[in-house]
């Protein structure tokens, strides 16, 4: 025990390497050229527009956390105070790496833009750099901050509140960011594209500095929120589970292993390389096999290290790795281009717009079969294994390389960022176009792959928080014919879906007042479609980020209270059967949204490509006309599924068990 103990330390200090990291790369992308004049006046709305978000933002959940912290400093029967400053600390962390993420991201995407002038490599080098700091500083600061906890108050239970701190932030985050880019996209395409006919990033239409902007704060900011949280809840709840099992050897191991994931990661990220007639995924793709590799290794001799008689739960963690790489091959079999599900949209579109909805919601639907089939298996292999803490390590060994999988996403939205840039700079070559465009088309599938390892992770990460809140609570079993817990089951079952209808209305009535601005300034201002007149980019921003914040209260708050009114309302085996209800019905849901909404996104640039009919042809419209409707099914209501489920199980484990 006493050598493990020496061991602890290592954990934090790692933490601290990937910050360091982040450092490093943030430097590099600083010290990169930003390009002409005009590049970086528009380069610098974007930022201004983001970072305003973010400090609007970050302000309306400070009141939601000071109310929280207090509640959980005076009402929790035991450990409330510690409770409630790691509650705090975890908001803290998660807030700091949305906002070092999102920083360097608004400065690293105008320098992708310029280094596209120079070859493909470049620009590929500068976006993933981008994306790395946010990646590296989700690890950084998520075990930074647990080791750092853990070490001071050597309790997991009161550590949880550092997870439930990042959850919270991360809904918000998730939502709020979600509901801002979807409504500036989905008034850019309906207006700008289909019925004035304008390009993709047009600087004539109004939107276009609020959709480069929503890039920023929902896909960078938000997803590294997202995945934030989902990494500091599997270390959590193994943390949690495994100090029952095996006492401190059961904290210590997916800490470990999260530390080894981290130097795995940064390691990869030098094998992100690639050339002018290679495609970029491939490059992306060798430096997540190479993590994941190591990875693999290192968790191999931990386990011999640490737990030597429990050598079975090495293959709880190979089993969450693999289930994880699988989803994500699956997700990018049925949102890529390349593949016939998301081509059979495509032609679909020859018919119109309602063809295009049916076809895209049956590959949804139909996209769910494998990805379950591939979460159950993981489930059993790591229950055979070791328990319900070897499916809580599942989840640790799929989200340990948190910090390239967030580095892979993340690159997307800056390459995107970097061909609206391009777009609306007239003195850049079309060469640069073509590069960032080649650039934007993989970050389309790294996002999907993306969401479906999160979705992914949140199955196995959702279900060992249950575990342990059954744990801590007391519960050895739930019988399904208990009338409270059937009750329990239809109405986790329902809050998934009733949490979609409040995120995607929000998206409608955002969007809807920003087409009506769209279409006014196109009536209003003179020689505004025909170049000479500049758009009021300033108005647009101002009505998706008024939209974000007013309307992510209510789904941010449902995930606090619904645990908390179930709990004490019908006792702790209906909320455990609520938690189960809710990870049935919003894994699925989740899975369905996202791939949908990917797919119709890349059959609109399957025929941007020139299928079809190519731009501006009623194919097209159709297109952009179905991707309209998945834009918030993939950015805004599919990805917060994956943080209401364990937003709600980590409530439920900090604010609810101890009770009971």
């Amino acid at each position: 025990m006493g050598n493990l103990q020496s061991l602890l330390p290592y954990a934090p200090a790692l933490g601290a390497i990937s910050l360091l990291f982040a450092v490093y790369l943030a430097g590099k992308v600083s010290k990169a050229d930003p390009g002409t004049e005009t590049m970086v006046r528009i380069s610098g709305h974007i930022a201004d527009g983001a970072m305003t978000f973010l400090r609007n933002q970050y302000t309306a959940i400070a009141i939601f956390v000071v109310v929280v912290f207090l509640v959980l400093g005076f009402l929790l029967p035991a450990n409330s105070w510690q409770t409630a400053i790691c509650f705090l600390v975890g908001a803290l962390c998660s807030a700091a790496a949305g906002y070092f993420g999102m920083k360097v991201a608004t400065k690293a995407n105008v320098r992708t833009t310029q280094a596209a002038r120079t070859s493909q490599n470049a620009a590929l080098g500068i976006a993933f750099s981008g994306g790395a700091v946010m990646g590296m500083s989700v690890t950084g600061l998520g075990i930074l901050g647990l080791g750092i906890l853990y070490m001071i108050f050597r309790d997991p239970t009161i550590v949880n509140g550092f997870a439930m701190g990042g959850s919270s932030i991360a809904l918000f985050g998730r939502v709020g960011g979600g509901i801002y880019t979807k409504a500036a996209d989905v008034g850019a395409d309906l207006v700008g594209k289909v019925e004035a006919g304008l390009p993709e990033d047009d600087p004539r239409n109004p939107a276009t500095i609020a959709d480069n902007v929503g890039d920023n704060v929902g896909d960078v900011a938000g997803m590294g929120s997202d995945l934030f949280e989902s990494y500091v809840g599997s270390i959590v709840s193994a943390m949690t589970l495994g100090v029952l099992v095996l006492g401190f050897n059961g904290i210590l191991l997916p800490l470990i292993i999260a530390a080894a994931g981290i130097i795995a990661s940064i390691i990869g990220t030098f094998f992100v390389k690639t050339d002018d007639d290679s495609n970029p995924l491939k490059a992306l793709n060798m430096g997540t096999t190479v993590a994941s590799v190591l990875l693999l290794v290192a968790a191999f001799f931990a386990v011999r290290i640490i737990t030597p008689d429990r050598l079975g739960l090495f293959w709880a963690i190979l089993g969450g790795m693999i289930a994880g790489t699988l989803i994500g091959f699956v997700t990018q079999y049925y949102t890529a281009a390349e593949y016939k599900p998301t081509q059979g949209i495509a032609k679909a579109a020859t018919t119109g717009p309602a063809t295009v909805i049916i076809e895209g919601l049956g590959v949804g639907m139909f996209s769910t079969f494998i990805p379950i089939v591939f979460i159950c298996a993981a489930i059993i292999l790591a229950y055979f294994t070791g328990g319900l803490y070897g499916i809580a390590l599942a989840a640790v060994g799929m989200l340990a390389t948190t910090g390239m999988v967030v580095a892979v996403d993340a690159y997307g939205p800056i390459a995107d960022n970097a061909g609206g840039i391009a777009e609306m700079t007239p003195e850049l070559p079309e060469s640069v176009r073509e590069t960032t465009d080649k650039l934007d088309a993989v970050g389309n599938t790294t996002a999907a792959i993306g969401k479906g390892f999160a979705i992914g992770s949140a199955a196995l990460t959702a279900l060992a928080l249950m575990a342990a809140y059954a744990k801590v609570a007391g519960i050895q079993s739930i019988d399904i014919l208990d009338p409270m817990v059937i009750v329990g089951l239809l109405i986790g079952g329902m809050l998934p879906f009733f949490f979609c209808a409040m995120t995607m209305g929000a998206v409608g009535r955002a969007a809807g007042e920003m087409v009506e601005e769209v279409r006014r300034q196109f009536q209003e201002i003179k020689g505004l479609l025909d170049g000479t007149a500049t758009a009021d980019y300033v108005r647009c921003v101002e009505i998706s980020t008024n939209a974000a914040i007013k309307e992510m209260i209510a789904p941010g708050l449902l995930a606090i209270i619904a645990p908390v009114l179930v709990g004490f309302g019908l006792g702790p085996e209906a909320l455990g059967g609520m938690l189960a209800g809710s990870i049935v019905s919003g894994v699925c849901l989740a899975i369905m949204l996202a791939n949908s909404g990917g797919a119709w996104d890349n059959a609109k640039k399957h025929i941007e490509e020139g299928n079809y009919g190519g731009k501006n042809s009623p194919a097209h419209s159709a297109a952009v006309e179905g991707d309209t409707v998945g834009d918030p099914c993939k950015d805004t209501a599919g990805p917060s599924l994956n943080i209401l489920l364990k937003l709600m199980s980590i409530v439920s484990l900090v604010f609810i068990a101890p009770f009971f």
